[in-house]
């Protein structure tokens, strides 16, 4: 049985307090600060469960539009981001609901065991365009299998991997036994796994791409270094 757990007030004089206080008495830089904290984990969320990217912008903003005219509901039981996260995802889930009517994304099937994480590739800038379009091909590819893992499964996956949270945090969000987000995950972690493998077979045959600008420069080069060109 699961160990009650001590509420996490906020004390009195706490950055997060005075933050909350002044966002109460609608300060701009404050209603600003927790926005900017608080978007992409808000927006990953409902992207997760609605899987489309205009509803899930329009989540977020309904979010905050709620969670600011009704700030003097929050008590501090959980750390606000929590408190944010719950009114996103009851909003994400209502609007699913109204378009999957009786879908319940936490009854599916546990699995057991856990298995490692799979890595992300790199969002960094490259100079390198043919490396840069098969990274976005790459990224693409595990967006859409991340897209098409069953709801229950696919929200703890963006909880606990993509926006790092911990099993316990990840539990209190969800409402969910610490062993069942574990369970989740796992499978989560191998269905999509396997089905990256499955579809990315096509861009790895494109891996290590000479073409582009650095064919052209090579090919300068040679002609150049056998006196056919000036």
């Amino acid at each position: 049985m699961r160990a009650a757990q001590a509420p996490q007030v906020a004390p009195i004089g706490s950055p997060e307090a005075e933050l909350v206080q002044r966002a109460r008495n609608r300060d701009e830089p404050a209603i600003r600060s927790i926005m900017q904290s608080n978007n992409r984990r808000l927006y990953r969320l409902a992207r997760g469960i609605l899987r489309n990217d205009s509803e899930a912008e329009d989540v977020v903003q309904e979010t905050y539009l709620r969670a600011f005219t009704h700030l003097q509901d929050f008590r501090g039981d959980s750390s606000l981001a929590t408190w944010l996260a719950r009114i996103a995802m009851n909003e994400a889930l209502g609007r699913l609901r109204r378009q999957r009517p009786g879908v319940e994304w936490t009854s599916l099937p546990p699995g057991t065991l856990e298995a490692q994480v799979i890595q992300f590739p790199l969002s960094a800038v490259s100079e390198d365009p043919e490396k840069s379009m098969a990274q976005r091909e790459i990224q693409h590819v595990v967006e859409h299998a991340i897209d098409e893992l069953p709801n229950a499964f696919r929200i703890v996956f963006i909880t606990r991997v993509i926006e790092g949270m911990n099993v316990e945090e990840t539990s209190e969000l969800l409402g969910l036994k610490p062993e069942t987000v574990k369970t989740r995950l796992h499978r989560a972690r191998t269905m999509l796994r396997n089905n990256v493998e499955r579809k990315i077979g096509p861009i790895v045959m494109e891996a290590f791409p000479f073409a582009g600008k650095r064919c052209e420069r090579l090919t300068d080069a040679v002609l150049k270094r056998l006196g056919l060109t000036a």
